[in-house]
């Protein structure tokens, strides 16, 4: 009778079926949003909510295929910079890109639940707010650096991480539509009726505003978490 798996293992075994299954998930989705980009006319414009205009099946394309090259983006990095990412953490990571991809973009989430996009943010604010802390960690076990930074300057660090990745995700957003005629910022709404004025910039400052909002969120509870354990080993010390 086999031993029952300890619970990390069950997370690394999980992990490793939800790679399996999202990669396989998104490249059927790509040969299918091919297939219907050709199929789709060019100045097919869409009048119902749910209908797709090619440029729909364009930025469904363009995600899957990131969402492909990134699939294995921790691995890579635990390989490439020999380091050791906590298997909870890609766990998560990979439920965020099938959420975002495969049900936000794919199965349309995005118009059809409402704050999909906002649930996502807060999750992705949060999450890189994680990755500050644990880059400081990884630091402080480089042999080459030491580093000796009090609670806060870690939690300022991880919120300034958080936010930077924030902006640059916007930038990336603009980018995309302003060059390939996509729609990742949402200003055209699922009828294909454009926005304007300040319609057209809600998107963009509610995912920063969020982004920022769950990054302090996570910063100040691992402030508070540092600092408890700080104090834990200095008594230890004081105590010997």
């Amino acid at each position: 009778m086999k031993a029952p798996l300890t619970r990390e293992q069950r997370i690394t075994r999980n992990k490793q079926r939800l790679a399996i299954v999202l990669y396989a998930l998104l490249a059927v989705s790509i040969v299918f949003a091919l297939v219907r980009y050709a199929q789709t006319p060019a100045d097919a414009v869409s009048k119902e909510p749910g209908s797709r205009t090619r440029n729909d099946y364009g930025l469904m394309v363009v995600q899957c295929v990131l969402g492909l090259a990134v699939i294995y983006l921790p691995t890579f990095l635990e390989k490439k910079l020999r380091i050791d990412i906590p298997d909870l953490l890609e766990y998560l990571y990979l439920i965020f890109l099938f959420c975002a991809i495969y049900l936000g973009e794919v199965r349309n989430f995005y118009f059809r639940i409402p704050f999909w996009d906002n649930i996502l943010h807060a999750m992705s604010g949060g999450m890189l707010a994680v990755i500050g802390f644990y880059i400081v960690v990884i630091l402080n076990q480089w042999d080459r650096l030491t580093l000796h930074l009090s609670p806060f300057f870690v939690a300022f660090f991880a919120f300034c991480f958080a936010a930077a990745c924030g902006v640059v995700w916007e930038i990336y957003e603009f980018a995309v539509d302003r060059l390939l005629g996509m729609n990742m910022q949402k200003y055209l709404t699922d009828t294909g009726e454009a926005l304007v004025g300040a319609a057209a910039l809600e998107d963009t400052m509610e995912d920063l505003i969020i982004d920022l909002l769950s990054a302090l969120v996570v910063s100040v509870l691992g402030y508070f978490s540092i600092r408890k354990e700080t104090a834990k080993e200095i008594a230890a010390i004081e105590g010997k």
